[in-house]
């Protein structure tokens, strides 16, 4: 997946985050039974320049190139080192075609080349990828006009406080194992607070909207009650899903808000660096005549998506929140 700045038709700026579809995994490893195995993580992130040139009215080939990093977690088999743990960045380079559907739509696929290291006895990796990419564009001033008259109310700046309730867990598991659109974690949080600020930059006549986010938190852990806080920006994706004369209720969806945690060592287990990231999902609801009040439940996630070799995660259960929007 990645995030980017488009400067013209012709020149982009971009960061993306690359994984295998599936990890490699040892198994009877010195004998070991079948059912003993050991996963070997490698995850990679880039942040890179793209060109394109057109050959034809909607076709183009691209090139791209930047800096690429490269995180393996390993594993010991009888209390040695099997496969290391690593971590490196080096140059990386890739290239493809861009087809454009619409002004908004392309179809694009392509390869990503990162070179290994024999130091450390990490091969090359060769990333192949399709799919779609959106870019978003300004949209007609009449048409902004058209989507403020229809009576459908967007909060400018929502503010809220929030409580992390320590009970929950089942969802958590349900969301990141049994149906897979949220991530779990190791580290569990028993119980915190947090201040969020939200503004909204962007939304659609009715259902989208786009915000960007700031928030603090404050955590006790569920197993020997350490405390810990964290400062995150974010952004967020908001589905404004059944709209009724007393209330809109939505659907929440954030993921990778760069935060700061202040303690990488929780309840025992290492999350990695200072550095990481948070998500959450949630539904709320706006209700009164302004929509100025504000409730919603969620659940929580911090973790480093695997670029750094340690990554427990953190698991925040059910959450709460009430607030003021206008």
């Amino acid at each position: 997946m990645l995030f980017g700045h488009e400067f013209n038709r012709f020149l982009a700026a971009q960061a993306s985050y690359m994984r295998p579809v599936a990890f490699i995994t040892y198994h009877n490893i010195n004998g070991a039974p079948g059912t003993e195995h050991h996963h070997v993580r490698v995850n990679f992130g880039s942040v890179t320049l793209k060109a394109r040139a057109p050959i034809g009215a909607r076709l183009f080939v691209y090139g791209e190139g930047g800096f690429g990093l490269a995180s393996r977690t390993g594993f010991k088999a009888g209390g040695a080192p099997a496969v290391t743990d690593a971590h490196y960045s080096s140059v990386l380079a890739g290239g493809g075609v861009d087809y454009d559907l619409t002004r908004a739509w392309s179809l694009t696929g392509g390869v990503t080349y990162l070179p290994g290291k024999s130091g450390i006895d990490q091969p090359r990796a060769l990333f192949s990828s399709g799919g779609f990419r959106y870019t978003m564009r300004a949209i007609p001033q009449e048409r902004v006009e058209a989507n403020r008259r229809t009576g459908f109310i967007f909060p400018k700046h929502v503010f809220q406080i929030e409580y992390s309730s320590g009970i929950g867990y089942a969802i958590n598991d349900f969301v990141s194992t049994k149906v897979p659109i949220f991530w779990g974690g190791d580290a569990m949080v028993d119980s915190g607070i947090a201040a969020r600020y939200e503004r909204n930059v962007f939304h659609t006549r009715k259902i989208f909207a786009l915000d960007a986010g700031t928030s603090a938190g404050f955590y006790r852990t569920r197993t020997r009650k350490e405390r810990f806080y964290t400062l995150s920006i974010y952004p967020l994706l908001r589905f404004t899903l059944v709209r009724m004369k007393p209330a809109d209720f939505y659907f929440a969806y954030s993921l990778a808000g760069p935060t700061y945690v202040s303690k990488t060592m929780l309840d025992g287990l290492d999350t990695g660096h200072h550095f990481t990231f948070q998500d959450f999902m949630g539904f709320g609801v706006f209700a009164g005549k302004h929509r100025s009040l504000n409730a919603g439940v969620k659940i929580n996630h911090y973790s480093n998506g695997n670029i750094f070799t340690q990554n427990a995660g953190v698991k925040i259960p059910l959450t709460f929140s009430v607030g003021y929007a206008f």
